[in-house]
């Protein structure tokens, strides 16, 4: 199972010091924080996207291959690639691009975003969400698996022979989630192609997420991938970690009360009760995860929000110390040990698609 970090890049005051870290340090924080998730033995770290104050990684891209140089093997990967406002030719150079430079490291995640003014900003219209998913997502993947592609849409011009280069790594393109927090087309969409699918429950009850997994794996069954069981399952978290629980609430609570994404909302223990999140002891982190697995299946990877809200680069760095070294290990043997064994243990990295296309190739030889 993988597990790793994900973060939004938000730029926000530290509410115990009022002070908030200028641009530069907080896009340096973001790479420090993946290096670190490196030396603590996790496997993935992840960037949103973000075209709006007070977020920083407008190019995920820039910064992941940066971090890919930095590496040696951390998965690189999106927690949103706005599928709907980006070029679909665009992301296929640049992410084939990212391929090659990191060999292989990376995968991405395909998302509409929660910020509707991004829309006009690129040129789109918020009333075709759903239908730009669709459409950009049946182009880019062409673009990935057909050296020469004709094309003609509705949101974009035609496309008459044109080769997208570079072409992905070892003629692999990279793995592809789609996330939602909300609409079950992009589950169908996710099924449909066999693609993974990333339910990012941090904000909303599980029994809503339940709904859209099990639409994901129904459909997935559907259109002949595998059993629903197989399907490839992501979850978001969140956490915030003490050794003594008392002192990680204390010390957590001004952050969440001023959070740019639900500060002034929900109580902290009314959110902690409704949502994933967990504040409290590396034990309790444990316990509260691994009860994702009775409501929403085996699943393949978790990633933690751990560094938002004005958290000092410091605090977070011991987040991901403490997920390294006390709950990772644990929450590694307790899912492996309850995991089908038909079911897939990991969501599939470009070195396992490789060898299943050099596979597939030996055998029609």
């Amino acid at each position: 199972m993988q597990f790793g970090i994900f973060s939004v890049g938000d730029v926000t005051p530290d509410p115990t010091t009022g002070r908030a870290p200028s641009e530069a340090e907080r896009i340096k924080a973001m790479v420090a924080i993946a290096e670190r998730a490196e030396q603590a033995g996790l496997d993935v770290f992840a960037t949103g996207e973000h075209h709006n104050p007070p977020f920083v990684p407008s190019s995920p891209t820039t910064m992941l291959g940066y971090i890919a140089a930095r590496t040696e093997r951390l998965i690189l990967s999106t927690a949103t690639t706005l599928i709907t406002t980006n070029d679909p030719v665009k992301i296929a150079e640049d992410f084939a691009m990212l391929q090659h430079l990191a060999d292989g490291r990376v995968d991405l995640m395909m998302g509409r975003g929660n910020t509707g003014p991004v829309y006009p900003w690129f040129g789109k219209d918020i009333r075709d969400g759903i239908a730009l998913a669709i459409e950009n997502y049946n182009l880019l993947h062409r673009l990935w698996r057909e050296d020469v592609v004709d094309w003609q849409g509705e949101h974009r011009t035609p496309l008459q022979a044109f080769t997208s280069t570079p072409r992905p790594l070892d003629g692999v393109p990279p793995f592809v989630w789609h996330g939602s927090i909300r609409s079950p087309e992009i589950a169908e969409q996710a099924a449909y192609y066999g693609d993974g699918f990333f339910a990012n429950h941090i904000f909303w009850p599980k029994e809503h997420f339940q709904r859209l997994i099990a639409l994901y794996r129904r459909r997935y069954e559907h259109y002949g991938h595998g059993a629903a069981d197989q399907a490839i399952v992501g979850l978001g978290g969140q956490v915030f970690m003490r050794r003594n629980s008392q002192d990680a609430v204390r010390e957590f609570r001004p952050y969440f009360d001023n959070a740019p994404v639900y500060g002034h909302g929900p109580s902290l223990e009314e959110f902690t009760a409704e949502t994933p999140l967990t504040v409290g002891s590396p034990e309790q982190v444990i316990e509260k995860t691994l009860t994702f697995r009775d409501y929403f299946g085996d699943y393949q990877r978790q990633l933690f929000l751990i560094d938002h809200a004005g958290l000092p680069l410091k605090t977070v760095l011991e987040q991901v110390d403490m997920l390294g070294e006390e709950v990772v290990p644990v929450l590694r043997k307790e899912f492996e040990a309850l995991r089908p064994a038909h079911v897939p243990a990991t969501a599939p990295t470009h070195a396992s698609l490789a060898a299943a296309k050099r596979t597939g190739e030996e055998a029609v030889r």
